[in-house]
């Protein structure tokens, strides 16, 4: 029979830091959202801390009518999507392919790990991207994101971590590469695409900068620039929420630019932070299978 292990001050101190731990990334989720539902002259006031004042869901409704952001949000759903299946795609073939005797592998190799480590700068990439057509253009959300070498190299550990039995008893039936990564390979790495699928999916989601540097198309726009705007336009769109609600709108559901602020942000996270936690499961699973070998 499994011994009890006994409870110790070890145990509690432990707890006690992780329950702690825990508290401080809950909470500003918690307040973010206490704030979006809790009358809009006190939270503008700083009066909304631990708990709501006065529910009301009037900034929800007013949020959802601003122009544009059922459009952002299709963008950023099509790039999180399209984005997120390209780059595992990619990432699993050519860190299978790195593991294979093939020609300059380790010159490839070596080249695409200098590319973590330096870049061109801000300017270059601009013109780069100017050139090849990619500014006001959708796939300049996908295209530079395609192949991530951090990715890459968590594939190659992970496959060089896989029984090499199972490739050398395809080869000896007549298996190509091909055949032999849709076949064996790609069912045996699921748990680091998954983890690779996730850093990618968040990444492409949060991201703004290649929005705010290339795209001038509103059609075009993702939530996390209509985000980034609205933050810096707080005050204005207030202003024009008020005097499209009426002259004899209530003063505690009057939009304010704190109310615009955490509603778009409330808004923004909501989608990932619900998608998030069904593959944190796969975190240490991925990256611990191709950490050790032997």
């Amino acid at each position: 029979m499994p011994i009890k292990e006994k409870f110790t001050l070890f145990h509690f101190v432990n707890y006690a830091v992780f329950a702690i731990i825990t508290l401080i990334c809950v909470f500003p989720f918690y307040y973010l959202f206490i704030n979006t539902i809790s009358n809009n002259d006190l939270s503008s006031r700083g009066l909304v801390m631990f708990y709501p004042k006065d529910i009301h869901w009037t900034n929800y409704t007013d949020v959802f009518r601003i122009p544009g952001l059922g459009q952002a949000a299709l963008v950023s759903a099509g790039r999180t999507v399209l984005g997120t299946i390209l780059t595992v795609a990619a990432s699993a073939f050519l860190g299978y392919l790195f593991t294979k005797q093939m020609w300059g592998r380790s010159f490839w190799y070596r080249f695409l790990i200098i590319t973590m480590y330096f870049n061109a700068g801000l300017i270059p990439w601009y013109l780069t991207m100017l050139q090849l057509g990619l500014t006001n253009n959708f796939w300049a959300y996908i295209l530079p994101a395609i192949v991530q070498p951090f990715f890459i190299i968590l594939v190659k550990t992970f496959v060089e971590s896989t029984p090499l039995a199972l490739q050398e008893s395809a080869q000896i039936d007549g298996a190509g590469y091909f055949t032999i990564f849709a076949k064996i390979i790609f069912p045996l790495i699921t748990p680091i695409l998954a983890t690779i699928a996730i850093f990618s999916a968040v990444t492409q989601w949060n991201s703004f900068t290649d929005t705010l540097f290339l795209i001038t198309d509103q059609n075009l726009f993702t939530l996390q620039f209509i985000l980034y705007r609205y933050m810096n336009e707080a005050t204005s769109i207030a202003q024009l929420m008020k005097q499209s609600s009426g002259a004899m709108m209530d003063l505690s559901n009057m939009a304010t630019p704190t109310s615009i602020q955490t509603t778009v942000s409330m808004v923004v996270v909501l989608p990932i932070l619900l998608v998030y936690p069904f593959f944190q499961r796969f975190f240490v699973k991925g990256i611990m299978i191709g950490a050790v070998k032997g």
